[in-house]
């Protein structure tokens, strides 16, 4: 890839927003980048792997499966580029993916080294400061969910179960979970819990499957 399209590219990411030209066109004339294309199926990444590079995804669309401890339910998303792939777990006490991303479509990726990474920090102050604000701004997101209102109705209680397990709040989701484990996760009834699923479907807001909860429009779900 030519010098003037990772310029281009790297715009897209925050990342890199804010350097100046001269900074971009050094960063990409004299970084060690990694360009890859996927076809549509494969596997990116898959859960557990070790994480030794940041992942940009520069166009398509992933499906990511996020699978709980006990391997009990999954949820499935979609992510569209631009983004970059679980960036937190680069550094840190684990350094691991805890999500498998899947191309949906097509994508290609830009990929950067942690060694990279590490020097880029070192030589641009723009870069070491955007990489701090985006761990900052996860960690105190993180910290504000201790402190939400407790929601009221069980209803309010299962929005909010599917809201805290979705990357993104927003687009479709499909949550695999039979009745009886999302009751135990509510720590009300399965025959409640299958009540206000319901009311939720009349309300248009999901579409029950067997052993599935699909939530067409996560951003409706919370209105």
């Amino acid at each position: 890839m030519a010098t003037l399209q990772i310029y281009e590219k790297l715009l897209l990411f925050p990342l890199f927003q804010g350097m100046s030209r001269d900074d971009l066109e050094l960063v990409a004339g004299h970084t060690r980048f990694g360009f890859s294309k996927m076809n549509q199926g494969s596997t990116i990444v898959t859960e557990g792997d070790d994480c030794r590079q940041l992942l940009f995804l520069i166009n398509g669309t992933l499906r990511v499966e996020t699978m709980a401890d006990d391997r009990s339910y999954m949820v499935v998303e979609h992510l569209e580029a631009p983004v970059i792939l679980q960036p937190e777990v680069i550094f840190g006490y684990t350094q691991r993916y805890t999500h498998t991303y899947i191309a949906k479509t097509d994508v290609n990726l830009i990929t950067v080294g942690k060694d990279e990474v590490l020097r880029l920090s070192e030589d641009f102050l723009v870069f070491r400061l955007n990489l701090l604000n985006m761990f900052a701004t996860q960690t105190q997101k993180s910290s504000r969910l201790l402190w939400q209102h407790v929601p009221v109705t069980l209803e309010d209680r299962i929005v909010r179960f599917f809201a805290q397990h979705c990357i993104y709040p927003a687009g479709p989701k499909m949550f695999h979970v039979l009745m009886n484990r999302l009751a135990e996760e509510l720590n009300d009834s399965r025959l409640d819990v299958s009540r206000a699923l319901n009311a939720l479907q009349r309300d248009g807001k999901i579409v029950l499957h067997r052993g599935r909860v699909e939530i067409p429009q996560m951003e409706r779900l919370l209105m």
